[in-house]
């Protein structure tokens, strides 16, 4: 299933804090899930933490590579999407999290992984998936936040007012289209 990023394209995001990503993150075993990235030091708001790499694939290799069960497929537009399964994207250890201290921003063809708030020294970087409705139950979270849903998906497909995505599907629209 793709992660799907935001569009920056006519929005109003604060401009960009551009520090060298190899200082900003190290990566070690996760309270999350396997193998997560932290911050080596405070990274304000509105900074660019790590380009999220990979092949850029067309939308029948990435169907192919989602049925292989490819954990790192990004999508990038109606006739795209980055595969993030190669070793020389670091990014694709990041955790997804209910309640992100960073999010995925699509910006000119390339992916980056953006901060939404001051994250402190030590704190895991995460961003939210942002998985649609298709198998969610496939996709349990474990991502420990007060407000975690239950399961990986995109803040738009469940209610705050009820912990647990599952829930809150009653009050949201049926037939959300495969991401990819």
């Amino acid at each position: 299933m793709p992660f799907r990023a935001v569009e920056t394209n006519g929005c109003n995001h604060s401009p960009l804090v551009t520090v060298p990503t190899e200082s900003l993150v190290h990566f070690k075993d996760s309270p999350i899930h396997g193998m997560g990235g932290f911050a080596c030091l405070a990274i304000p708001p509105e900074t660019r933490i790590l380009e999220y790499l990979g092949r850029k694939i067309d939308k029948q290799e990435s169907l192919r590579q989602c049925e292989l069960e490819n954990p790192c497929i990004f999508c990038l537009d109606e006739q795209f999407d980055l595969d993030g399964n190669v070793d020389w994207n670091p990014a694709r250890f990041l955790n997804h999290c209910c309640s992100p201290n960073a999010e995925a921003r699509a910006t000119d063809g390339s992916i980056w992984i953006v901060s939404l708030r001051q994250i402190g020294a030590g704190e895991e970087i995460t961003f939210n998936y942002n998985y649609d409705l298709q198998d969610y139950r496939e996709h349990p979270c474990s991502c420990g936040s007060p407000d975690c849903c239950g399961y990986i998906g995109a803040e738009e497909f469940f209610s705050r007012d009820s912990k647990n995505l599952s829930h809150g599907f009653a009050q949201i629209k049926h037939g959300c289209e495969k991401g990819i």
